[in-house]
C-alpha cells in the first residue's frame, strides 16, 4: 500500500502587530461613517473628502504595520557594520521587530529586549508573542526578554555594542524621552552604535546625543517605508 509522504509543517510567520490599533480603528470607523452620511444625505463635499482621507490614512497605517516597518527595520540595521558577536539592546522591543532583526544578524552575539509589555501599541504586545516571533524567525537561542523601563535601564554602563529603539517616541513627555535617550547612551560601549527610529522627535534626540558627547550623530531624511514617515537617528560612542 502506497503512502503519500507527510507534508512538512510550514513555520509560522512572525507577526509584529498593528501599530496604534486604537487610532487605526477610530480613523476607519469615522471615515466610513462620513462616507455613509455622504451617500445617504449628500452633504457638502468636505464630508466626502474627510471620510476618504480618514479611510486612506487607516489603510496606510495598516500597510505600514504589515509591510512598511519591515523595510524600515532593514534600512536601520543595514547602517550597523555587524561582526556577528555583538551584544545588542532593543529598548521598548514590543513584539520584536528590531530585536529579532538584529538577532538574525548575530552568530555568537546576544540580543536583549526590554519592554513594559503594554498591549495597546503594538497590538497583542506580550512576552509570549515576542517569543513566538523569535521561534518563527529562528533566533530564540540568541534572544533574551526582560521587563524594564526605558527611562531607568537596569544595566551597567557600557554594557552593549548596539542599542536600538523605535519605541522612545511613545513616551508621552519630552523629559521622559530625553531620559530614555540618555540611558541608551549610558549603556553603550565605546565604539558602539545607537540607532533610533522615530516619526516626530528626531531633532530633540540629536541635541541630546550631542550633549552626551556621542560622535557621528546624524538624522536621516524622511523615509516613507512607514506611515507617518520616519527618520533614523544614528550615533557612535567615542572610543
Amino acid at each position: 500500500m502506497d503512502h503519500a509522504p507527510a507534508l512538512a509543517a510550514r513555520p509560522a510567520r512572525a507577526d509584529y502587530g498593528l501599530d496604534a490599533p486604537g487610532v487605526v480603528r477610530a480613523l476607519a470607523i469615522a471615515g466610513i461613517l462620513c462616507l455613509l452620511v455622504a451617500a445617504i444625505f449628500r452633504p457638502v463635499r468636505i464630508v466626502v473628502v474627510a471620510g476618504a482621507l480618514m479611510v486612506g490614512e487607516a489603510a496606510l497605517m495598516t500597510w505600514s504595520s504589515r509591510r512598511g516597518k519591515l523595510r524600515a527595520r532593514e534600512r536601520l540595521l543595514d547602517l550597523v557594520p555587524w561582526r556577528g558577536d555583538e551584544r545588542v539592546l532593543d529598548i521598548g522591543c514590543g513584539r520584536g521587530l528590531l530585536l529579532l532583526g538584529a538577532a538574525r544578524r548575530l552568530r555568537s552575539g546576544r540580543a536583549i529586549g526590554v519592554d513594559l509589555w503594554q498591549a495597546r501599541d503594538p497590538s497583542g504586545n506580550a512576552i509570549e508573542a515576542t517569543l513566538a516571533n523569535a521561534d518563527a524567525e529562528g533566533v530564540r537561542d540568541r534572544v533574551e526578554l526582560r521587563t524594564g523601563d526605558a527611562c531607568h535601564l537596569d544595566f551597567p554602563d557600557a554594557a552593549f555594542d548596539v542599542v536600538t529603539s523605535l519605541a522612545i517616541q511613545n513616551i508621552p513627555s519630552a523629559e521622559g524621552r530625553e531620559r530614555a535617550v540618555r540611558e541608551a547612551a549610558r549603556v553603550l560601549r565605546p565604539g558602539g552604535r545607537l540607532m533610533i527610529l522615530d516619526s516626530r522627535h528626531s531633532a530633540a534626540y540629536v541635541r541630546t546625543l550631542r550633549s552626551c558627547g556621542l560622535a557621528c550623530v546624524r538624522r536621516s531624511r524622511l523615509h516613507f517605508d512607514m506611515f507617518p514617515p520616519v527618520r533614523i537617528v544614528s550615533a557612535r560612542k567615542a572610543c
